[in-house]
């Protein structure tokens, strides 16, 4: 499992001993249980737990054995701590999401200074991920909400829990409903609103390039202009062309070929205007594809 940060992950396993908390744990007193269903943290309507408070009273039974059925991540905190303030809403908010399929425990270290110890805690926020009653895995300060989640999915996998699905954006629904039934005005429109808010949504970018190629190929007859495309091999236009029609047709690993060997035969304006006509291709499918990922270390080597 990996930092959500680029740096390496601060854990090393076996470095926290927490056989002196595998003890019988007096009852919680008021203020220490979990959070109640319909309570802040606890979900609505008697569903499970996803944030509650521990403390060392509670931690055995709250971290330790939770975490044998249900992956828990502890959140080390303090009032004071302005980072922590950054961090802890966005940690309960995707414990909220994930409607408990992780638990989100949240350890004030001013108030638990040996559990802070035991887990060597030197700075905060600093979380660590336990399953299976050991922690696997930890970081410490503020990161980005999109690394954050994929590291909650690490963790989830590490306890063998499939990651909830992420509930749809209404925005991003709507504009794909637009694209999906031709009407490429009401989809850009959407699309670009979208970015405007979330310029880094790769979702609506994908759908943003779908829309010009859509524009591209309006009345075109698939059929020809694979033809022109064989019958000239070296007119940029008729190859740019025919690899927007296989990308539509489902065959996109010929057009990013087709496009990239063009690369190689060309140079200067004509070269670049490929390369960004392919990036764009690319963008449709986005960076997780496999077949991106192949013709990306093609069209480096073609270029360079």
């Amino acid at each position: 499992m990996s930092d959500p940060r680029t740096t390496p992950s601060i854990f090393t396993r076996g470095a926290v001993d927490l056989s002196a908390l595998r003890t019988p744990a007096p009852a919680p007193t008021s203020g220490e249980a979990s959070a109640q269903p319909g309570a802040p943290g606890g979900p609505p309507g008697g569903g499970g737990v996803t944030v509650i408070d521990v403390t060392e009273a509670t931690f055995q039974s709250e971290v330790l054995e939770r975490s044998l059925t249900t992956p828990v991540v502890i959140d080390f905190w303090a009032e004071w701590c302005q980072p922590c303030k950054q961090l802890s809403p966005i940690l309960e908010k995707l414990a909220v999401e994930g409607g408990g399929s992780w638990v989100l425990a949240k350890v004030d270290v001013d108030s638990n200074p040996r559990l802070a110890q035991m887990f060597r805690v030197q700075g905060i926020p600093m979380v660590y991920a336990v399953v299976g009653g050991q922690p696997v895995d930890a970081f410490t300060g503020v990161v980005p909400e999109a690394q954050l989640r994929q590291w909650i999915d690490a963790v989830l996998k590490a306890g063998g829990v499939q990651a909830p699905a992420a509930p749809e954006d209404p925005r991003l629904v709507e504009a794909d409903d637009a694209l999906m039934t031709g009407d490429l005005d009401t989809a850009e429109r959407a699309y670009k609103k979208i970015l405007a808010e979330s310029p880094a949504d790769m979702a609506a970018e994908a759908g943003l390039a779908h829309v010009a190629l859509a524009r591209r190929v309006v009345g075109v007859d698939p059929r020809s202009a694979l033809a022109a495309a064989e019958a000239k091999p070296d007119d940029v236009p008729a190859q740019l062309l025919a690899a927007d029609v296989e990308v539509l047709s489902g065959l996109a690993d010929e057009a990013y070929k087709r496009l990239v060997d063009l690369v190689r035969r060309t140079f200067g304006d004509e070269r670049e205007e490929i390369r960004k006509h392919l990036l764009s291709l690319f963008t449709i499918a986005g960076p997780d594809d496999p077949a991106v990922s192949s013709a990306r270390r093609a069209l480096a080597s073609a270029l360079f």
